[in-house]
């Protein structure tokens, strides 16, 4: 008969590893510190090396034979074969593991590299002593003297089964803590020897060395490598939050009987584990890659486990299962063989409030507004993954209430395999104001500026955010080009914003903004064509109110609608109102008979109308460069309101493609392929059409190569426009070809200013550029009139 049991060890790895993402937001920007790292560390200080090996599982990991009957090896050790918390896997401490109290082993060497080259450091740089002996003798372990320390010059793998020697590359050298170059006594070989030997791993390990004439010993470690019967079958199961086994020792004076009555309970404590464990998350791809691995190799042996365990480990951390473990092997032995998973289940999620020293204090910010940002697994029961972390971070991050983010997973002592995951946040100050000036020098008398002629200007700001703690604000902002003289262009706006408009247990996440605003901008409709200079600008006064309300439909597509009652004021450069375009006489003289400015005619328009619009955005980020689509609609519908009672519908549809033309690996360092931008825009209206609304083209966001409503302004527009992006270096160089037309539509707005003022109503452009940080710099030419001219601009035409 053949019997199974299983034996596991303290889950070292999620028990000393940390993994942290952190952001840092200065003032209320969403500014990031860098992506998010994960860093695993071990958090042990203590680096001896001694251990004391458990014997009654010593006796569990051989092949012991009662009577006629095979009795399963059932499991191996993969953290550590006694009850420490060091180990490598299998068992093999490196030196460390294997034994109650060990603290190395490869694990640790593995995710603290620091701590571990410290410690290699520190023995390289130790005195040592000669062996005082003959060179080229080999002498046992057991001859060496006990009292001088010796230097290692180098360190052999035999395989007395393959009869080869193998090097440092080998997956067996990783279990050893030695290292050449440093010093060890004696005592700290045979503790190495000694947790080789009760590791599963083999069954038979020796180590002699071999004297050098420098007076340094080469070692060199023969084994012999466990092996089982073939199996036909693999399982994988999750036993996270599962109490480890914990066999009872075989008393030495047992009967054959009562031996065989204990690997039968053990048999069926191991059985009844695995149908207590949860079904792992590998795909059943990976499972059958590794029966075909398992069909290769015939018996099983531990070479073969090391790469079960290894193909298992690698999809895990592929896949951002960064706290996942294999963390033993069982039924071996059998026609089964079963991998014992630790996933990193997350049984708790807790957040912490800090002050600006890093203690743990009361948040203003009620904890529902933070949960709701929660990936749906990142929460209680689901297994912790790296990319939700990080989701997490970026979610946080957009409330910009936070000046630092962390979210930690550490390991939950009272639940074996369980993690929990601390979000430390670091609040911003509620109330906040910034003041920007401007200098506006004016030549004075012989050219020079006096003080009297220095204009004052600027922008104060302020911002009462996350009201009640949940995240509402008040945003102000008021605006002038003379601090003195404020009433000639001030700019005003005051905004409330109100998000979880359904509550913030809600699952729907909509926003309502209110505000009221008074803003001028200078009208593009009012441009002079080729050849025409100097018209007079008209300006643009909007005053009114506006309240809308969003929903984010996913992370980057959002849908708005909402209301707008305005008054639009049309003037001219003295500030007065203007009923009509201006035009620059031959005399010199300037001439107010252009195109109405405003639908009323007196120069002073009321509206209300309605606003809807709907973004849809896939795009992302690969490596440093967008990919993906964006399409983007909006609709103003005239409510019939106002002044000669405006009734309208003004469309417009974008729609840009960023088309990937390689693929490329993604990851940190790796370059972004080349992409191919296309895009289209359409706008048009029906019904009743305001000059100052009518559709311009030209401009760094139309057509490039031109000025500001150059080409014209219609009530229909279509522009196309195509941009292929190549990289280089760190930035990336492009080409364009961009063409607008109005579709004879120029004439059907008031006074037809295309006409007045001598434009095209259509054209295109073509050039070259490079992206210089946050500047492009373009070398358009205008195909209108076949010039070219060099423009920096900031910021994506696209």
């Amino acid at each position: 008969m053949s019997s199974s049991t299983s034996f596991t060890a303290p889950t070292n790895l999620l028990t000393n590893s940390v993994t942290t993402l952190s952001s840092t937001t200065r003032r209320h920007k969403n500014h990031r510190r860098g992506p998010p790292s994960v860093q695993c560390s071990s958090q042990n200080p203590n680096t001896s090396k001694h251990v004391t090996t458990n014997k009654s599982r010593q006796s569990l990991v051989s092949k012991p034979i009662i009577g006629a009957a095979s009795v399963s090896l059932a499991s191996i050790l993969i953290l550590s074969n006694g009850g420490g918390s060091g180990g490598g896997w299998f068992g093999c401490g490196s030196g460390g593991g294997g034994g109650g109290g060990g603290e190395g082993g490869f694990w640790r060497k593995l995710f603290a590299p620091a701590t571990a080259n410290a410690e290699e450091d520190r023995r390289s740089e130790e005195s040592w002593d000669s062996h005082g002996l003959p060179a080229n003798i080999i002498v046992q372990l057991n001859k060496l003297s006990g009292f001088k320390k010796y230097k290692i010059s180098d360190i052999l793998f035999f395989d007395k089964r393959r009869q080869v020697t193998v090097g440092i590359d080998d997956s067996f050298f990783e279990m050893v803590s030695l290292r050449p170059g440093n010093v060890y006594t004696k005592s700290q070989l045979q503790k190495e020897l000694e947790t080789l030997s009760n590791c599963g791993m083999f069954e038979k390990v020796e180590l002699e060395s071999k004297t050098n004439a420098d007076g340094t010993l080469g070692v060199t470690i023969s084994y012999l490598e466990s092996t089982w019967q073939s199996a036909e079958k693999f399982r994988c199961i999750n036993v996270g939050l599962m109490q480890q086994s914990k066999p009872i020792e075989m008393d030495a004076d047992m009967t054959d009987k009562e031996k065989m009555e204990y690997y039968r309970s053990q048999e069926k404590d191991y059985k009844r584990r695995i149908e207590r464990a949860r079904p792992c998350l590998l795909p059943v791809n990976v499972e059958r890659e590794v029966l075909q691995m398992m069909r290769d190799q015939g018996k099983v042996s531990a070479r073969l486990l090391q790469r079960i365990r290894d193909r298992v480990q690698r999809w895990y951390h592929d896949e951002g299962y960064a706290c996942a473990q294999v963390v033993n092997f069982g039924n071996l032995n059998t026609k089964e063989v079963v991998c014992e998973v630790v996933e990193g289940d997350v049984t708790q999620v807790v957040i912490q409030y800090l002050d600006k020293l890093g203690n743990v204090v009361e948040g203003n910010t009620q904890l529902p507004v933070i949960r709701r940002e929660l990936p749906k697994k990142l929460r209680q029961g689901e297994v912790f993954n790296i990319e939700d972390g990080k989701q997490a971070l970026r979610n946080i991050n957009s409330l910009a209430l936070f000046s630092n983010i962390e979210v930690n997973p550490r390991p939950d002592e009272k639940n074996e395999g369980g993690i929990i995951l601390e979000i430390k946040l670091k609040e911003l100050e509620q109330k906040s104001a910034d003041v920007t000036a401007e200098w506006s020098l004016v030549p004075g008398s012989g050219g020079r500026p006096t003080l009297a002629s220095l204009t004052p200007g600027g922008t104060v700001s302020f911002e009462h955010r996350n009201l009640k703690g949940l995240n509402r604000s008040i945003l102000g902002s008021v605006t002038t080009s003379n601090f003195l003289n404020p009433q000639d262009d001030l700019a005003f706006k005051l905004e409330y914003v109100h998000p979880y408009l359904d509550g913030v247990y809600n699952t729907n996440n909509r926003t309502l903004r209110t505000s009221c605003f008074n803003i001028r901008k200078l009208s593009p409709v009012f441009t002079g064509g080729p050849g025409v200079e100097d018209v007079p600008p008209i300006w643009v006064d909007r005053a009114g109110f506006k309240t809308n309300i969003t929903e984010n439909l996913t992370r980057q597509s959002k849908f708005t609608y909402g209301l707008v009652l305005e008054e639009v004021t049309t003037r001219d450069e003295s500030n007065q109102i203007s009923a009509n375009g201006q035009r620059v006489l031959p005399s010199g003289g300037i001439s107010a008979d252009g195109p109405p400015t405003t639908l009323s005619g007196t120069g002073i328009d009321r509206l209300a109308f309605l606003q809807a619009n709907i973004t849809r955005d896939n795009t992302k980020f690969l490596n440093g460069t967008i990919v993906g689509s964006r399409n983007v609609f909006q609709v103003d519908q005239g409510l019939g309101i106002g002044s000669n009672f405006p009734f309208f519908n003004r469309h417009q549809l974008a729609m840009t493609r960023f088309i990937q033309l390689r693929d490329v690996e993604e990851g940190a360092g790796k370059p972004p392929p080349p992409v191919l931008v296309l895009h289209g825009h359409y706008g048009g209206c029906v019904g009743d059409l305001p000059s100052y609304d009518a559709f311009t083209l030209g401009g760094p966001y139309s057509v490039r190569g031109y000025n500001m409503g150059e080409l014209g302004a219609a009530r229909n527009i279509l522009e196309l426009g195509a941009e292929l992006r190549v990289p280089v270096r760190n930035t990336h160089v492009y080409a364009f070809a961009e063409h607008g037309n109005d579709l004879g539509s120029s004439k059907d707005v008031k006074g037809n200013p295309t006409e007045v003022y001598r434009r095209m109503g259509q054209g295109s452009s073509y050039g070259v550029g490079v992206k210089l940080g946050l500047v492009r710099a373009e070398y358009a030419i205008d195909h209108n009139s076949g010039t070219g001219a060099v423009f920096f601009r900031f910021g994506e035409r696209y």
